[in-house]
């Protein structure tokens, strides 16, 4: 702690605009798991740093009158070159930002949730070929991150016409999965099934708006 305020890194998971100057900024971080921050005289350039799965670091200025706490000095820990510059990449990026978003509750914070979360958003940022089915991965593994990793058993009543596929996805590993020869209307179907079994897992009714936009690019 220093003047008051803590560095933290954390991932940016959305933002909303507060009047003319101010945003809160959706994050996930180590210290304080899902949390809202307040980010004042936002400017226009700022947002480029608060681009979905972003990692940053900044200060936290907490505030004993509001739960609402302030940050400032924002600075980019790692630039996703090899998303940023793909624009299928910055999509699926998109889709996993808001399954988090309304997948975890204001306050979560599952042991070893955010360390997974930056290995998977540099891992996907590494990936130069063979990635179009890392969101459907990124689904079953978040489960896993969650605490109730899926098993074929668990999973096969969510899956509905997807059974054979959803066994494929859960049988191989990380290299494995990312060379399924999978149609975008079966990645689709199963980010759906896979959907439905998070929301029953946490009693949240997850809907992911950006599941069509990814829909309409992997007709």
């Amino acid at each position: 702690m220093t003047g008051g305020a803590q560095n933290i890194e954390f991932i940016v998971l959305a933002t909303t605009k507060v009047g003319d100057n101010a945003i809160v900024v959706h994050t996930l971080s180590k210290e304080y798991g899902r949390r809202g921050f307040l980010l004042r005289s936002a400017k226009k350039t700022a947002g480029a740093l608060l681009l979905p799965l972003n990692i940053l670091e900044a200060d936290v200025v907490e505030n004993p009158k509001s739960e609402l706490w302030t940050i400032k000095n924002l600075l980019l820990k790692d630039s996703l070159q090899g998303i940023r510059g793909n624009l299928q990449k910055n999509t699926i990026t998109l889709f996993m930002a808001e399954v988090l978003m309304r997948t975890l509750k204001d306050g979560t914070n599952e042991d070893g949730l955010y360390e997974w979360c930056v290995g998977s958003i540099l891992t996907f940022n590494a990936l130069e070929s063979d990635w179009t089915n890392f969101h459907v991965r990124f689904l079953m593994e978040l489960a896993g991150a969650l605490g109730f990793r899926p098993s074929f058993q668990s999973i096969a009543p969510f899956a509905q016409e997807q059974l054979q596929p959803m066994k494929q996805l859960l049988e191989a590993d990380f290299t494995a999965s990312m060379l399924l020869p999978l149609s975008g209307a079966t990645r689709s179907a199963l980010c759906e099934d896979l959907l439905r079994y998070l929301s029953y897992h946490t009693d949240t009714n997850i809907q992911v708006k950006s599941l069509d936009v990814l829909k309409e690019l992997y007709r």
